[in-house]
C-alpha cells in the first residue's frame, strides 16, 4: 500500500473535519523500527514518500486557494512529551527548551502555556518548522533501531476560515508516538530502561481513555498521562480521529504485533 492511499484512507476525512470547525487527530501507534515516523513524515525526498503531515498540509493550504469566498488564517505548534515533560520544539534558536506546564482553560481547554505559536503561510513554511523541530527532538539509539524515537512529537494546526461573518474553527494535530517495546528488548538498566518506562505509561494511558470512551464510561483518565491531557479535545468530543497500527514482518517482533 502506497503513502497516498494510507492519507486517502485514514487521512483526508480528517483533514476536511479540522476544515469543517472540528478537532482532528490523526496518530501512529507500533513498536519500535515499525515504520511511525515514516507514515506521519515520510521517508526521503521523493514526492511518493511524502506522508500524512505533508499531504495534510498541502490538502488546508489547497483548500483555502480554493475558496475565494472567505478569509482564513493558520498557525501551528509542535511539541513533545520526553518522560513525561512537554517540551517545545519550536522555540526561537539560542533559547533553552525547558518543560511546560499544562493548564485547563474552561474555553480552550487544556492548554500547554508558553508553547510557541507560528502563523503558517504556506505547506513549504510548515514544513521548514517541522525539519527545524526535529533536529530538537529527543532521538538515541537501542537494540531495536539505530535512531529510534524517545518522545511523542506532537504538530498542531489551527485552521480558522470566515465566510459571510461565520467563523469555524478546526485544530488538526497530527501525532508521531514513541515506539511501544518491552524493557529487554532495549536496555535493562540505563537512561533508555527509564524512557521507555515512561513511553509504555503514557501509552498505556492512551489505551486506557479510547478503551473508556468505546465503552462510554462517564470517567476517561485523561490525567494519567501528559499525552492524553494534551489530546483529550481531540479524543473526545467534538472531534474525528484516526489510529495507524505500525506492524513489523519481522518474526521477531510476533509478541509486539500481537500486543
Amino acid at each position: 500500500i502506497s503513502q497516498a492511499q494510507v492519507f486517502d484512507r485514514v487521512g483526508k476525512h480528517v483533514v476536511q473535519n479540522a476544515l469543517d470547525g472540528y478537532n482532528s487527530t490523526v496518530f501512529a501507534y507500533g513498536q519500535t523500527g515499525s515504520g511511525k515516523t515514516f507514515t506521519i513524515t515520510g521517508g526521503s525526498e521523493r514526492y511518493e514518500d511524502r506522508g500524512i503531515i505533508p499531504r495534510a498540509l498541502s490538502m488546508i493550504f489547497q483548500a483555502f486557494r480554493d475558496r475565494s469566498d472567505c478569509s482564513w488564517s493558520s498557525h501551528v505548534r509542535y511539541m513533545e512529551i520526553y518522560n513525561e515533560t512537554v517540551r517545545d520544539l519550536l522555540t526561537p534558536t539560542g533559547a533553552e527548551v525547558g518543560a511546560l506546564c499544562l493548564r485547563e482553560d474552561p474555553d480552550l481547554g487544556v492548554c500547554v502555556a508558553g508553547l510557541t505559536q507560528y502563523e503558517a503561510g504556506s505547506a513549504d513554511h510548515v514544513m521548514d518548522l517541522l525539519q527545524q523541530g526535529n533536529l530538537r527532538r529527543q532521538t538515541e539509539s537501542t537494540r531495536c533501531n539505530a535512531t529510534s524515537s524517545r518522545s511523542h512529537a506532537v504538530l498542531q494546526v489551527y485552521v480558522q476560515t470566515e465566510v459571510e461573518g461565520d467563523m469555524l474553527q478546526g485544530k488538526l494535530s497530527l501525532v508521531d508516538l514513541a515506539g511501544s517495546e518491552r524493557h529487554v528488548a532495549t536496555e535493562k538498566r540505563s537512561v533508555r530502561s527509564l524512557e521507555g518506562a515512561n513511553i509504555n505509561k503514557s501509552l498505556l494511558a492512551l489505551s486506557g481513555c479510547i478503551s473508556a470512551l468505546v465503552k462510554g464510561q462517564r470517567h476517561v483518565p485523561y490525567r494519567n498521562s501528559k499525552l492524553t491531557q494534551i489530546l483529550k479535545d481531540s479524543l473526545g468530543g467534538k472531534c474525528q480521529t484516526s489510529m495507524i497500527a505500525n506492524v513489523s514482518p519481522s518474526h521477531d517482533s510476533m509478541g509486539e504485533t500481537s500486543n
